[in-house]
């Protein structure tokens, strides 16, 4: 591939204005005199524009070689919470496009039947499988072996170590953090720690941790890509961006299952519909997302955590990072940048197409139509709407901006409690309004033993000891009301 006959088209690249055409291994490559190469294979064009026209034969050499390079690359990738949503979206495009991505070690929380289906799907490639929930090890195996798995050539692991074990499965470069809360922070420092880039899927890895993070991925020079739709979209759209080019962030919103009630409407149903609410909460109208997101899109608090995710992401000013309420989710956010331009990503509501881009980065990856969403069409779409959000029906928003504003261990607070209170709240144990309650007192109780920049040690005892405070809380109302 690398030895290409090259001189005679060099010499002739010089004297033509025609593109010149050769073939690879890889596929077909077009070299045009503007210094322009073109790689089509049977699933994609790859182009590798030269900043200069190419003048001799060393430049031509060089840059079909990195335009090669830039065609035949793959990402071997760690799927944890592969069982959950965003680990079944994430092994679809593994499923359509096993020349880019392989899958190395795949780990899940208590679904051990679906589990042993995908490591026998993919059990060319998996050499780790863990199952978080250690009593389902057992159970893991016995389905392992029934679906005609040899468990003797894996590394399978149970209990609170196995998200470790397989975010630092050898052989993977890539580690998807599909896990739900701060569960999953401790695999993915471990991550890092083993020099393995983040595909961020756990959006509390940064909100919790990201005083203690930040520096980590430094030191290990590990690369982090979000792989959730909007910062997504802002990352995309930074890219070509000088830095210091970005003046704003700005966040879209759904608005969640409540955003056609004012807030007087949304009140009136949580007195009077309380079981009515419990259901709509948990039913996103765009998203095909899991329980405790869906849940956080209704109260908002999803954007308000997404928010101190932007700001450790990109380094924005929380003064400088807007949310607005787009109902139907195709602008996935935007900049705004220092000459007032703004710059957007728009898309079908797909989660697949954030966490693609999170792991191909900075390729990207042309999929089956036939199995992905239809393509994009403006026309089809016909036309967009925005607004600002309700502070008085989303208090969750203001809380999230209030912890971020403070730092420290008060989004680490600000998000045990959420995800303790949004909990409860599906099984039952609060209404809807106690939600933002018990945040905000959990904020105003954590003030006595805030610290400022805590360790990873003191982040998890500050995560705990919120938790701690819903439930004491819980419990107090039900002796209240009881």
């Amino acid at each position: 591939m690398r030895t290409l006959a090259l001189i005679s088209t060099a010499s002739a690249l010089l004297h033509s204005q025609a593109p010149l055409r050769s073939s690879t291994p890889l596929g077909a490559i077009d070299i045009t005199n503007r210094g322009y190469v073109r790689i089509d294979t049977e699933k994609e064009t790859v182009a590798h524009p030269k900043a200069a026209p190419v003048l001799d034969e060393v430049s031509l050499r060089k840059c079909v070689d990195e335009a090669v390079q830039d065609a035949d690359w793959h990402r071997p990738i760690s799927v944890l919470g592969s069982t959950g949503s965003i680990g079944t979206q994430t092994l679809d495009f593994c499923r359509a496009r096993p020349d880019r991505f392989s899958v190395i070690a795949l780990c899940a929380g208590a679904n051990y039947k679906l589990l042993a289906t995908q490591v026998a799907e993919f059990r060319r490639t998996v050499t780790t499988v863990g199952i978080s929930d250690g009593s389902k090890l057992e159970p893991l195996k016995e389905a392992l072996k029934a679906a005609g798995v040899d468990c003797a050539s894996l590394e399978i692991y149970g209990g609170a170590d196995a998200a470790t074990a397989c975010a630092t499965a050898q052989g993977a470069d890539v580690v998807v953090t599909g896990v739900v809360g701060t569960a999953g922070l401790p695999p993915t420092v471990a991550a890092i720690e083993a020099g393995k880039d983040i595909a961020l899927a756990n959006k509390e890895t940064l909100i919790a941790g990201g005083p203690a993070i930040l520096p980590l991925l430094k030191k290990h020079g590990t690369a982090m890509t979000p792989a959730d739709s909007e910062h997504s979209a802002i990352f995309q759209a930074l890219q070509g961006v000088p830095p210091n080019g970005m003046r704003k962030v700005i966040l879209t919103a759904s608005g969640g299952a409540f955003r056609d009630l004012t807030a007087a409407e949304l009140a009136d149903k949580c007195e009077n519909e309380a079981e009515w609410v419990r259901a709509k909460a948990t039913t996103h109208p765009n998203w095909d997302m899991g329980a405790k997101i869906t849940v956080d899109s209704a109260t908002m608090m999803n954007k308000g955590l997404e928010v101190i995710e932007a700001h450790y992401l990109f380094g924005a000013d929380y003064d400088d990072i807007d949310v607005v309420v787009h109902p139907q989710s195709i602008i996935h956010s935007a900049i705004e940048t220092q000459d007032n331009s703004v710059i957007a990503q728009l898309g079908w509501p797909d989660m697949r197409l954030p966490l693609l881009y999170s792991v191909s980065w900075p390729h990207r990856v042309r999929m089956p139509q036939d199995q992905w969403e239809p393509r994009f069409d403006l026309v089809e779409l016909g036309s967009m709407t925005f607004k600002g959000p309700d502070n008085d029906k989303y208090p969750c928003i203001g809380l999230a901006y209030a912890a971020g504003r403070v730092g420290g261990t008060m989004t680490g607070c600000l998000n045990a409690a959420n995800e303790m209170a949004n909990e409860m709240f599906r099984e039952g144990a609060f209404e809807y309004l106690d939600i933002p309650r018990v945040i905000e007192a959990a904020m105003e109780a954590h003030k006595a033993d805030f610290i400022q920049e805590p360790s990873l040690d003191e982040i998890i005892e500050v995560d705990l000891w919120a938790r701690r405070f819903v439930k004491d809380f819980a419990s107090a109302k039900k002796e209240v009301f009881a």
